[in-house]
């Protein structure tokens, strides 16, 4: 337990000491070009470019890892009795925070993983960094595959159960 916290530490310090790093670059580029990069063409172009550059059998992997601890969660809530994930963090609001913080334990160091590797597949595809698109695309590889399986987990464990 000690050493998993202290390795979770150490990649959410990594990846703070990098983002504080580069952002006066990004704060200086925003001034002298106007563009924040976020949602434009460039934007755009330059996901194509990580879809096959260094860096993207991450797109299969972190996915893939996030729908695995999703369907774990998702059957711990279905035992529990808790409704579907989605369906909770929506129309339950007594279940909410339990499941977003039960989530978020889960998940995080997935996330800052891929909010990492992310910001190294930027510097190797392109040479610069833009750390608001990391930590925007980092979490969304995540959080989208991992609420939906842990949803269908949740299914999953509540059909097992004999009525």
């Amino acid at each position: 337990m000690k050493i998993r916290l202290s390795l979770s530490l150490t990649l959410r310090t990594t990846v703070v000491v990098i983002i504080l790093a580069v952002l006066p670059g990004t704060i200086r580029r925003l001034i002298h070009t106007g563009n924040l990069y976020l949602f434009t063409e460039q934007f755009f172009s330059d996901m194509a470019a990580r879809l096959s550059g260094p860096g993207r059998f991450r797109f299969i992997m972190q996915p893939t890892v996030a729908i695995f601890l999703g369907v774990r969660d998702g059957m711990k809530d279905g035992r529990a009795g808790i409704p579907t994930f989605l369906w909770a963090l929506v129309f339950h609001g007594q279940h909410r925070w339990e499941l977003l913080r039960s989530a978020f334990a889960s998940a995080s160091d997935l996330i800052s993983i891929a909010i990492l590797l992310d910001l190294i597949a930027q510097f190797l595809i392109f040479r610069e960094i833009h750390p608001g698109a990391a930590l925007l695309l980092g979490p969304v590889l995540i959080a989208i595959p991992y609420a939906m399986a842990r949803t269908f987990g949740n299914w999953i464990s509540r059909s097992r159960v004999p009525s």
